[in-house]
């Protein structure tokens, strides 16, 4: 496991063909890696399904805040 208080990493990510950064803490990036695993899911398609229940909300927040707050839903979740 990572530290816990390590600085950001930014990532670029494929989402519906074309490339974006994402800027997570490397605790985020490995549970974010383990859901996606868990989920038999490539990284990048985790993401775009984040993305896509982002987009579809009324005032939706930046991705990555989107990702960190499904993360901790998930880990509420189980």
């Amino acid at each position: 496991m990572p530290p816990l208080y390590a600085p950001p990493i930014k990532r670029s990510i494929t989402i519906a063909g074309h490339e974006t950064a994402l800027t997570l803490e490397p605790v985020f990036w490995d549970a974010l890696r383990a859901a996606a695993a868990a989920q038999d899911l490539p990284l990048n398609a985790l993401v775009a399904r984040i993305d896509a229940e982002r987009i579809a909300v009324s005032d939706p927040p930046n991705l990555a805040s989107a990702v960190r707050c499904w993360i901790l839903a998930a880990a509420r979740r189980d």
